[in-house]
């Protein structure tokens, strides 16, 4: 059972995630999503994909553990099994944006790289094209 004190940490953190956000529907919502995982991840009774920065490896530095940075949101996908199937950069940024959270095409190509040079993910070349096109898989 959750305490009240622990729904006030609980909603601090959801608070934290979407604080670079504009005010708005999408922030209401990403609030919302937030508020539902973390919620989750802490009650005993429904197993599900936590979010927690516990679930985030310990080589990966402080700063890029908070829920602004692109390299902890690409890492919660990770953790929700988006890679479990390989994908391009332009899925990765379409999945970002379900989540409400906006990136240019070109902040996400050195987030990805960071993390396949720290095993975190995988990079393959897509043989189904003419063009070089890398998509991206859990290890």
């Amino acid at each position: 059972m959750l305490t009240t004190e622990k729904l006030k940490e609980i909603r601090k953190r959801a608070q934290e995630a979407v604080a670079d956000m504009k005010d708005g529907e999408l922030k209401t919502k990403s609030l919302e999503v937030f508020l539902q995982h973390l919620i989750a991840a802490e009650s005993p009774s429904q197993p599900t994909a936590s979010i927690s920065p516990s679930r985030t490896p310990s080589h990966i530095s402080k700063s890029s553990k908070k829920p602004g940075s692109t390299k902890s949101r690409i890492l919660l996908l990770k953790d929700e099994g988006f890679f479990a199937v390989p994908r391009s950069i332009s899925e990765v940024r379409y999945e970002l944006q379900t989540h409400g959270w906006i990136q240019p095409m070109t902040a996400l190509s050195g987030p990805l790289q960071g993390l396949v040079r720290e095993r975190e993910l995988r990079r393959i070349k897509d043989q189904g094209t003419k063009k070089k096109v890398w998509k991206y898989v859990n290890p």
